[in-house]
């Protein structure tokens, strides 16, 4: 489906016509430049590369000057395929003009990263001992992971501790409130993963 690439500016809200508040978040959606049109006969599918946000010469590997150069563009510093476009040539801009008002797309994005944690905060457990049984220390303990001789072994998928968070998420039928060209900007209802100046997609 074809899309664009943004970043995230941040939340607010706007009222509706019957006078309710709607959270929404503000993304900064392109310009993007279509840097690569990949073709069946030479790359075995059909898609389109577009390239996002301005990278510093010095810190670009000179494969990818060249490949930005045929684009006749800048260094690009995100780089994401699409499938769905036509009629696309090499080096044209694709602007937020792709979106209407009131249609539903995805945002693809990275969710804010948590660090190491424990299964109270990453799974909501209750914890274990209360305030009886001597335990002191173990309130905010997982408890039980297994049986003791059979089966001798702790199941794959188990709920412990571990890193939390920073992990590619999508999220789904999120209306298009209002698409401010002149600024580059798309407006929609709801929340999007990461954090302020993160980097999402938009799909179609």
């Amino acid at each position: 489906m074809p899309g664009i690439i943004g970043r995230k500016v941040g939340m607010t809200s706007i009222y509706s016509a019957e006078g309710k508040a709607l959270p929404c978040t503000v993304i900064e959606a392109g310009p993007c430049v279509v840097t690569q049109v990949k073709t069946q006969d030479r790359d075995g599918y059909d898609a389109v590369q577009l390239g996002f946000g301005d990278r510093k010469e010095k810190n670009t590997p000179n494969a990818l000057k060249g490949h930005f150069k045929k684009a006749n563009t800048s260094p690009k510093s995100k780089l994401v395929e699409f499938k769905g476009f036509d009629n696309v040539n090499l080096g044209d801009s694709i602007n937020v003009e792709l979106f209407e008002e009131g249609e539903f797309v995805s945002v693809v994005g990275t969710s804010k990263g948590k660090g190491f944690q424990g299964v109270v905060r990453r799974h909501g457990f209750g914890g274990v001992g209360q305030s009886t049984h001597g335990q002191h220390n173990r309130l905010r303990a997982p408890g039980s992971i297994g049986a003791c001789s059979y089966p001798a072994r702790v199941f794959k998928g188990m709920r412990m501790a571990g890193q939390m968070g920073n992990k590619r998420i999508v999220m789904e039928n999120l209306v298009v409130l209002k698409v401010l060209a002149d600024k580059n900007l798309i407006v929609v209802k709801g929340s999007i993963p990461g954090s302020k100046g993160s980097t999402v997609t938009i799909v179609k």
